[in-house]
């Protein structure tokens, strides 16, 4: 119980429509952060129905609650603290007979709980008849038939949810204890172990995760058991080989009974869809997934276009704020802090919260409906190289478009360590940013041979991929860590685009927040340095060019050079207009990032004039591999709630982009 309100943990498999069931409970009063002491999201929120209120806790999605990763061990630990008051356990009614085996791994918690058995519109379309009362009747716990995507009925999840509070009911395991009996030993081994001796787990749990063997439920009762029981108990467990599977088979007979004349099921041909066939070619199977994330990032611009064209309302706006503050005599840096940081960053926020809602949007569409199932199954090999799962193309191709959008796309993955890999090697892919600008540098210095330079940073990229993998991958996701997954490929159904609307709303309102604590820091920073009154010389940013000059040279950028990169950590669209600025002594750094420096003829001729073939391969490489913008850091930072994983891996692509700079650099030198 927290602060007199209930608590309320929803416990499911993956793909059971927890996250569904979440947001419609909650709406926007959610939050998302880790768990205290583990890199495990933790999404928590809350809802007040006939003048109670509730919290919400979303568990991690688990198929079992084996200690076998971290977000098993965070699901398992909440259950057996106490702290919920009742948990809600969902199935996927469509496949009761895979998605009930959470049901049976829980069996045996003595914590108060009812089960949904969500997607019954699915179901239903199968031609399946769910008789929610039988099953009730065989498990002694509140059962409900429901749609989670549905928020208009929920009265009878409410009523669940009050007769489980009120009577603390708990499950009926009575005729699954009959099955473990049947295991030769397991009666003895379960007589050794005292009742509650981890709280809220029965002497029946703890004896099955110890036939499993689970090492952290082992090490619990070991460290409790004295003389000889714990001698009796440890030959006791010593007695079983390959135990989960033994237990697997009591468990899987026992959803067989409860299902055996609880579901009726009308005989239907079953035919795989011209689309499955598509996805699942070996040959083609690759090319269709990338080209259908491809028409998902073009159609995420649809609804993201009005909401991007309101940021340009700020951008609008500072042109009659800044004569304003000039007729009112107002101090330079209140004009420049107001016009050039605020509005113009909350311009900034706005485009990029437009950019996020659509590819929330279209992208969890793809979720819903059953299609990011199929994508990771047909990347999962690929991806799983890089320590990986299948999800995990789906920035990777996105970021070509905006790594802001690569970010925001890695929520479907929900594997935290796995979601903060991505995301560092996402930022390896050159985005549509730098694809405005690197080609026609190549083609102003390199003429014909730009094309080779596009190829060179293309091989540089796959090449900074890997060795990022290896790098991060080290410690985000370790060798015995790194498994395919096991997946059953959920039938396609219709998403509830209220539901998703609303959950989409929910995560676009807390990255507004999340965001605007970093990028006005950061522009705020940024401007402070650039700034001058009247004169490049007086700004820090100056100061500090000349002074390191002698060391930036080495990676092949004078100080206008070394600036224009610094600046495209802002914003990759404004290193031109950077350096065009810096070499034409017009307009000032910082408008020049922005966009709002008027024109200056002949920058071409300008930069050519001004930069060597060397410096300008060095800095093409550079811009392009250092950090992506810091909106898509800000992006980064609300995808990981991690302040130090977006600072190390914006360290790292600064330091890297360096490195790359200077080999180019040498390499140019040496071939021009």
């Amino acid at each position: 119980m927290t602060d007199g309100k209930k608590t309320i943990a929803l416990l499911g498999q993956p793909n059971s429509g927890k996250s569904t069931l979440f947001n419609g409970l909650t709406g926007m009063k959610q939050h998302v952060g880790n768990w205290p002491g583990k890199t495990v999201e933790q999404k928590q929120g809350g809802f007040t129905h006939n003048g109670e209120d509730y919290v919400v806790m979303d568990l991690p999605g688990t198929y079992s609650l084996s200690a076998n990763s971290d977000e098993e061990i965070v699901t398992r630990d909440y259950i057996s603290s106490g702290k919920a008051d009742v948990v809600c356990i969902l199935a996927d009614s469509s496949q009761l007979e895979r998605s009930l085996f959470m049901l049976s791994d829980y069996a045996g918690i003595n914590v108060p709980c009812f089960l949904i058995l969500n997607l019954a519109d699915v179901a239903a379309d199968q031609g399946k008849t769910i008789n929610a009362d039988k099953i009730r009747s065989k498990l002694g716990i509140p059962v409900v038939l429901m749609s989670a995507t549905d928020v208009k009925k929920y009265d009878n999840f409410y009523a669940a949810l009050n007769e489980a509070l009120s009577k603390k009911t708990t499950l009926d395991i009575s005729s699954l204890e009959e099955k473990y009996s049947k295991l030769d030993g397991f009666d003895e081994l379960k007589a050794e172990i005292p009742e509650n001796l981890i709280p809220g787990c029965s002497s029946t749990w703890m004896a099955v995760k110890t036939i499993e063997g689970d090492k952290v439920v082992r090490a619990k009762i070991e460290n409790k058991l004295t003389g000889d029981s714990l001698v009796r108990y440890n030959s006791h467990a010593a007695r079983f080989d390959k135990g989960a599977l033994l237990t697997g088979e009591c468990k899987f007979s026992w959803i067989d009974e409860l299902l055996s004349d609880s579901v009726n099921k009308v005989t239907q041909t079953v035919k795989t869809s011209k689309l499955d066939k598509a996805l699942t070619n070996k040959t083609w199977g690759k090319v269709v997934v990338v080209l259908l994330v491809i028409g998902g990032l073009l159609l995420s611009f649809i609804p993201a276009l009005p909401i991007m064209l309101l940021g340009g309302v700020f951008t609008a706006l500072a042109v009659p704020v800044r004569e304003a503050l000039t007729a009112a005599n107002a101090s330079p840096i209140v004009t420049g802090i107001i016009c050039d940081v605020i509005l113009q960053s909350l311009a900034n926020i706005v485009k990029m919260l437009g950019f996020a809602f659509g590819i929330n949007l279209v992208f969890g569409m793809f979720e819903e409906s059953g299609l990011m199932a199929r994508i990771s199954y047909v990347f999962d090999n690929t991806m799983s190289k890089m320590g990986l799962q299948g999800k995990s193309v789906m920035p990777f191709l996105v970021s070509f478009g905006c790594t802001i959008g690569g970010a925001s796309s890695s929520r479907v993955i929900d594997n935290w360590n796995q979601k903060v890999l991505t995301i560092a090697l996402a930022w390896a892919v050159p985005c549509g940013a730098a694809w405005a600008i690197i080609p026609m540098l190549a083609a102003n210095f390199f003429g014909p041979y730009a094309v080779l330079v596009i190829i060179a940073i293309l091989l540089v990229m796959l090449l900074h991929i890997w060795i990022t993998a290896k790098i991060f991958g080290r410690k985000l996701v370790k060798k015995e860590d790194r498994y395919g997954i096991i997946m059953e490929l959920p039938p396609y159904h219709k998403p509830k685009w209220g539901a998703m609307l609303r959950f989409v709303l929910g995560r676009t309102k807390d990255m507004f927040f999340r965001v605007l604590k970093v990028i006005i820091p950061v522009c705020l920073l940024f401007w402070i340095l650039s700034y001058s009154a009247g004169n490049f010389e007086g700004s820090i940013l100056y100061k500090v060019g000349n002074a390191i000059e002698p060391v930036t040279k080495v990676f092949g950028m004078n100080w206008q050079l070394f600036m224009a990169f610094i600046a495209s950590s802002i914003g990759k669209e404004g290193a031109v207009g950077v350096l065009t600025a810096l070499y034409s002594q017009s307009g000032t750094i910082y408008g020049a990032v922005n966009g709002t420096n008027a024109a200056v003829a002949n920058s071409t001729q300008l930069l050519l004039s001004n930069i060597s073939g060397p410096q300008a391969l060095a800095f093409m490489f550079a811009i392009t591999f250092n950090v992506p913008c810091v909106v898509a850091l800000a992006a980064t930072y609300q995808e990981t709630h991690s302040a130090k994983w977006t600072a190390i891996i914006t360290g790292y692509y600064t330091l890297g982009a360096l490195i790359i700079s200077f080999i180019v650099y040498h390499i140019g030198l040496l071939i021009m």
